[in-house]
């Protein structure tokens, strides 16, 4: 975990998911939706006649960074449960960061709402942007059929 955003943070993990519901009220959100599932927490909302949706992996429970310490020794239980939750308390704030960001990016006019959100928007069939399209892209990638990076007309 060492170089990331509130690696240290004592912040809970409830309070970041009520700032992050907060700031989108105060940007202007009509709904805002909070679930988890298999190892994955999700928020949604809708803003500027959009759905989006962002989907928060959470780490393995059961993996060695919270079962052993960095020089490998086995962790007790409980030591284990708290470096698996300061993990998630991370994540949460790293998702705080990132939506206050684009909404302030989006409100600066330093980019579009569009631009910002579109890989987290939700198309009617409940995918988002990203996960119709990323095959595509991947595709492209393998295939080289890439265009130059400093091409400007298209």
């Amino acid at each position: 975990m060492s170089g990331q955003y509130a690696q240290w943070t004592t912040v809970d993990s409830g309070k970041s998911r009520i700032e992050i519901e907060k700031t989108l009220v105060r940007y202007g959100a009509a709904a805002f939706a909070y679930g988890w599932q298999d190892g994955a927490a999700m928020i949604g909302f809708s803003l500027h006649e959009r759905q989006i949706k962002f989907i928060l992996p959470m780490p393995d429970r059961n993996s060695r960074d919270f079962t052993r310490t960095p020089t490998g020794l086995q962790r007790t239980a409980r030591a284990a449960a708290e470096a698996y939750e300061q993990a998630v308390r991370q994540r949460w704030r790293a998702l705080n960061l990132v939506v206050k960001a684009k909404l302030e990016a989006v409100a600066s006019g330093i980019v579009t709402f569009e631009e910002e959100f579109y890989a987290h928007m939700v198309l009617p069939g409940g995918q988002t942007v990203y996960q119709a399209t990323i095959n595509a892209v991947e595709r492209a990638k393998e295939t080289g059929d890439l265009r130059p990076l400093l091409q400007i007309e298209s």
